[in-house]
């Protein structure tokens, strides 16, 4: 593997690893309404991200007292450290590409116009924070600064080549002013003429680009298989949402699914499994019909999303049918796996939620919410079965399948899922597999 093009790289933070947009701009506009001045358009707005509040309060209102401009930041600062903080976004990618430019040894620094506190509560925030030998920014009382003394301050002592990543103009001349590479990036909120203007080297589309500006090659890691499990009415389907916005936010992409279903032709399946005029279906029809879906659910949708990299999340897999009819219907464990070793081949969840319940108090959920199904009829001694089946598969497996108290509150299920799916995405990114590279350094794939 050739050596890393860079042996200390910084990041811009606002346009470059988050975007910012909408927690920024609602505070900018706070202050403006706070001062009582007259709203700027979409575009100018835009600008303020990016450069020292002081500039930009100073650019759009020449009217401004220092002073004035002084109460336009305070009143800012207090908004944002309540509204506007988090409500940020990691670009996509970025996780992946962090993850292995730190496998290369190279130091990772963060230099940032915003203040030091806040852009370290943004990156702890989204799990990021780890990445980073160092986290330069500003002081909150600071008033005015330059882009080129903040790197110049989070240069290392010593590097043999070393590059600064961002969008805007202030980025590239702050690094031309150093003496190191400037690479630009469009998904930010600069654009081309700006960057190649100020002096960029580079300029990278999207981070897939700016992978191979900063790698020599694309930056590619297996996905992440998740499941959630548990009885009807067990809170599973709601969190899903909840989980799925999480970590698209933390910059992954996140494929949502469910089981049966997820597709055209397997949603006729599960409507075939979940009518009621279907009363007749045996176990048997029904352990097969279940794995036939997962068949061609594993095959178009789960396994090409999860060869490019994504987060896959689906409500049900496996583990339901080894419950449900395994289990609920009697059809014993060993049968039903048997029949679904060839419907999912080698894709194995790496993480199982397991929403745990009283069956009796599942039901009752399940049955005041909507019109019971054809297997929510299935009665309370069914249900028994399926949730004593679900907990031996947790016994057997506990690195894989974590239990979670379903009898919770909403927000309290929602931070034990969170918690733990966290530290699992924290330890596949820690084992991911190494890109594959050519002997001219650049990314291949291909088998």
């Amino acid at each position: 593997m050739p050596s890393p093009r860079y042996d200390a790289i910084l990041f811009d933070l606002d346009g470059t690893l988050t975007d910012s947009y909408p927690g920024v701009t609602g505070s900018v506009i706070a202050a403006i309404e706070g001062m009582g001045l007259d709203q700027p358009d979409v575009k100018t707005l835009r600008t303020f991200i990016g450069p020292p509040l002081s500039e930009s309060f100073k650019r759009v209102y020449t009217h401004l007292t220092s002073e004035q401009v002084e109460h336009c930041i305070a009143l800012y600062r207090d908004d944002f450290t309540v509204n506007g903080i988090y409500n940020n976004r990691v670009y996509t990618g970025i996780p992946h590409l962090l993850r292995r430019l730190k496998s290369t040894g190279a130091a990772l620094i963060v230099a940032t116009s915003k203040p030091t506190v806040y852009a370290r509560r943004v990156l702890e925030y989204f799990g990021l924070l780890e990445m980073f030998d160092a986290v330069v920014g500003v002081e909150l009382d600071e008033r005015e600064h330059d882009k080129a003394d903040i790197v110049r301050a989070a240069l290392p002592a010593r590097y043999r080549r070393a590059a600064m990543v961002g969008d805007r103009h202030y980025d590239m001349r702050a690094a031309k002013a150093n003496h190191i590479d400037a690479i630009g990036v469009l998904y930010g909120y600069g654009d081309r003429p700006e960057l190649i203007g100020s002096g960029a080297d580079a300029v990278a589309e999207d981070v897939s680009a700016l992978s191979r500006a900063l790698c020599g090659g694309e930056v590619s890691s297996e996905g992440l298989f998740i499941t959630l499990e548990g009885l009807d009415g067990s809170g599973k389907t709601t969190q899903m949402p909840m989980l799925a916005e999480r970590l698209e936010r933390m910059g992954f992409e996140v494929v949502a699914t469910r089981e049966p279903g997820g597709l055209p032709l397997t949603e006729r399946i599960r409507d075939l499994l979940k009518d009621t005029e279907n009363s007749s279906m045996t176990a048997e029809a029904e352990a097969y019909l279940f794995a036939a879906s997962r068949a061609q659910h594993v095959r178009e949708l789960i396994a090409p999303a999860l060869a490019r990299g994504a987060v896959v999340i689906s409500d049900r897999f496996v583990d339901s049918s080894v419950a449900y009819q395994g289990g609920g219907r009697e059809l014993g464990v060993g049968r039903v796996q048997r029949i679904n070793e060839m419907a999912v081949g080698a894709c194995v969840p790496d993480l199982t939620l397991l929403f745990l319940m009283d069956p009796a108090e599942s039901l009752l959920r399940r049955g005041s919410a909507t019109r019971l199904d054809r297997l929510e009829r299935a009665g309370e001694a069914f249900f028994t079965r399926v949730y004593d089946a679900f907990v031996a598969i947790g016994r057997e497996e506990p690195d894989r399948v974590k239990f979670i108290d379903a009898s919770q509150s909403v927000e309290e299920v929602t931070r034990d899922a969170l918690r733990l799916t966290e530290a699992a995405l924290r330890a596949h990114l820690d084992s991911s597999p190494r890109p594959r590279e050519t002997e001219d350094g650049r990314g291949d794939d291909r088998p």
